[in-house]
């Protein structure tokens, strides 16, 4: 019942931290566009009925039934068409009339409204910062959220204590596990060796990470390597002969590197079959925005590749394929990973605590860079219209040509829709794939 409860608890954490970051993410929007005199209407978190509202001044602010995103309502979103009289007019499909409602309920949000107060009345600047507003706050979100992590509990890394050391050493291709007796030790296994122990030096020379152990052990492949252990409080002194064994060699894209006739190449290095114990260790401030950029990076490109994305995991979810770990899952997968960290048996507190810091952070990254994608309703998207206003007004101005007025983002109207529909069946496909073939982090 207690492993319930803790399950509980991580989905509800993830769901709160979640719900502030829409709402912040909203604010991001909702400030910028109010300092620039922008009439906003309404400030709302989730979509569907209200649950609950307050107005202050000319803003409804509230909360809405499905809380998958939120928005902010802003007069004049879209410039009036050429010949716009407030009303609906004849169309000759239906694209057309989706373009004519948009214009419509734009132009009703100024009904009794100064229209030099409209969105699209905005300098091009100005109307970029506002919908840069909400991905920037999601971006200073996860800056903090790293922060926290990085600066106040830190991060696992390796460190000069071993914490595992292999008995034999087994065939790459051993479908085995266990030892057995016909197998050969391990050469840290036969020097003596053992979990606990803190590398001080080797031959002769101190050791002070594990990556500086592993280039002395690589590079004593076949050789005698003198070791001197930390173990109860005293040093004791031991000597190994790392096996000579080959790896193929990666390029910086990880690929593995070929000669001009194809063959891949190999280098040798030494193996003694130890592990290094994890530590914990703070990182300073300099860590935080790197670890940002990477994670940036790392959302991108699953971003980029999102339809092959898709495609594996609608294998998985139908077929026999396994979950890429570092794919896309929805807010369901997220909640379940959440609640499977809280309810890790004997794990402390602490840890806890920091992977649901990590995971709000990242989170947050995720919605950063997806509302940068430019397609509308993306946040996004409006910006790529509004850029694209001011390069035709600049080339206009150039060349001695009349100003071609606001982007008509209206047009895009349908091709907006188009995207709504692939995102809600991304999502549900999501969703799916995360009930019936969930991502683990057991």
């Amino acid at each position: 019942m207690e492993n319930v409860l803790l399950y509980i608890l991580g989905i509800l954490v993830v769901l709160v931290g979640l719900a502030v970051s829409i709402g912040l993410h909203e604010i991001g929007h909702l400030l910028p566009a109010k300092l620039f005199g922008v009439r906003v209407s309404q400030y709302m978190i989730g979509f569907g009925p209200t649950i609950f509202s307050r107005k202050r001044g000319e803003t409804e602010y509230g909360v809405k039934a499905i809380p998958l995103g939120g928005y902010i309502s802003m007069a004049g979103m879209f410039p009036p068409g050429k010949s716009e009289s407030g009303s609906r007019t004849a169309t000759t499909g239906v694209f057309q009339a989706l373009v004519q409602d948009a214009r419509t309920a734009s132009a009703d949000t100024l009904v009794d409204v100064d229209e030099s107060r409209a969105f699209y009345k905005l300098p091009v600047l100005k109307r970029v910062v506002i919908m840069l507003g909400g991905p920037v706050m999601n971006l200073l979100i996860a800056i903090v959220m790293f922060a926290i992590l990085f600066m106040g509990f830190g991060v696992a890394q390796p460190s000069t204590t071993v914490g595992s050391v292999s008995e034999c050493v087994l065939a790459a291709t051993s479908e085995r596990q266990t030892c057995e007796s016909t197998d050969p030790d391990a050469p840290g296994f036969a020097a003596g060796i053992m979990p606990g122990d803190r590398l001080v030096s080797m031959d002769g020379q101190a050791v002070s990470s594990w990556a500086e152990a592993t280039e002395f052990i690589r590079a004593a492949a076949g050789d005698e390597l003198n070791i001197v252990v930390e173990r109860n409080g005293a040093e004791v002194s031991l000597v190994a002969e790392p096996l000579l064994t080959e790896r193929y060699v990666y390029d910086d894209r990880g690929q593995i590197v070929e000669d001009a006739d194809g063959i891949a190449q190999t280098e040798e290095y030494g193996f003694l079959g130890i592990g290094s114990a994890l530590e914990t260790v703070q990182q300073p401030v300099t860590a935080v925005l790197p670890a940002v950029g990477d994670n940036i990076v790392s959302v991108a490109n699953v971003i980029l590749n999102l339809p092959q994305r898709m495609v594996d995991v609608a294998n998985a979810a139908f077929g026999p394929d396994e979950r890429d770990p570092n794919g896309p899952i929805s807010v369901v997968g997220v909640g379940r990973i959440a609640g499977e960290i809280t309810s890790l048996d004997n794990a402390p507190v602490a840890d806890k605590v920091a992977s649901l810091v990590g995971l709000i952070g990242s989170l947050n990254v995720a919605l950063f860079v997806f509302n940068l994608v430019p397609l509308m309703p993306l946040d996004g998207g409006h910006v790529a219209g509004a850029l694209f206003e001011g390069v035709r007004r600049f080339f206009a101005k150039l060349f001695g040509k009349p100003d071609p007025g606001p982007f008509d983002a209206a047009k895009f109207i349908p091709l907006t829709l188009v995207v709504v529909v692939l995102l809600g069946a991304m999502s549900a496909m999501l969703i799916y794939a995360d009930i019936v073939k969930p991502i683990s982090i057991f």
